[in-house]
């Protein structure tokens, strides 16, 4: 099964002020959940936040959040930044 990824608009204009190791490492992350959906547990701190949403850690300071509602092919990633501003 390939699952869609979707970016949000907020995240998707932040996107040219990451670093370029950060954009590289989150389409990386992004490959993966097309291909294997929302459960990356090879991914750094790969971890559940709740109903449908989880995160891992891109760098020791950039984290990705992303959210799969239960029966949907539909990924969206909500949050890609710093760790302290992370909204969870």
């Amino acid at each position: 099964m390939t699952y869609q990824v979707r970016i949000e608009n907020k995240v998707a204009r932040k996107l040219t002020k990451l670093p370029l190791n950060v954009r590289k490492l989150l389409f990386l992350l992004i490959q993966d959940l097309k291909e294997d959906g929302p459960i990356q547990k090879t991914w750094k701190n790969f971890s559940s936040l709740g109903k449908d949403q989880y995160h891992c850690h891109l760098t020791y300071r950039h984290v990705a959040c992303w959210s799969n509602p239960k029966g949907e092919i539909t990924i969206e990633v909500y949050y890609v930044g710093s760790r302290e501003k992370a909204p969870y």
